[in-house]
């Protein structure tokens, strides 16, 4: 139920900033894939696997749209949208929905500038139906600036 609360909230959000969404928009693109290191569910190392790709639109310059998927190897994979605020170039707060998995995000990362294109990104994720939280550790591409 929470996921759909979100889902539709950011469907909502999304409808109304379709104007500054244009398919000719010079806004940046961040490609994005993380690894999850530590997750409170995890009993054995290295017993259970979770990747997260994703790609962020950003119509705003702190603030993006995003989707993409969560693969769990011993899960169900999810389907996931969500949006990510930037503090400053560094610091982001995030939140996701996760259709397949039914379940909710909330995290905080943290971003680290190699050069105009490639970052290194460390997130922090709660999930709410679980409530388990998890550490990633991943790269990020900028298509364009």
């Amino acid at each position: 139920m929470k996921s759909r609360c979100i889902g539709l909230i950011f469907f909502a959000f999304m409808c109304l900033h379709t104007g500054s969404m244009l398919a000719q928009s010079p806004h940046p693109i961040l490609l994005s894939g993380g690894l999850d290191l530590i997750k409170s569910d995890n009993i054995k190392l290295f017993e259970k696997a979770q990747v997260g790709l994703e790609g962020n639109y950003f119509f705003l310059p702190r603030f993006s749209a995003g989707i993409g998927t969560e693969i769990w190897i011993k899960q169900k994979s999810s389907f996931v949208f969500g949006a990510r605020w930037y503090a400053d170039e560094q610091l982001f707060f995030r939140l996701r929905g996760m259709l397949g998995n039914n379940d909710a995000s909330a995290g905080i990362g943290w971003s680290k500038v190699f050069n105009e294109k490639w970052r290194f990104e460390g997130i922090g994720d709660f999930y709410f139906n679980q409530s388990d939280f998890a550490l990633r550790a991943g790269v990020g591409y900028m298509l364009r600036q």
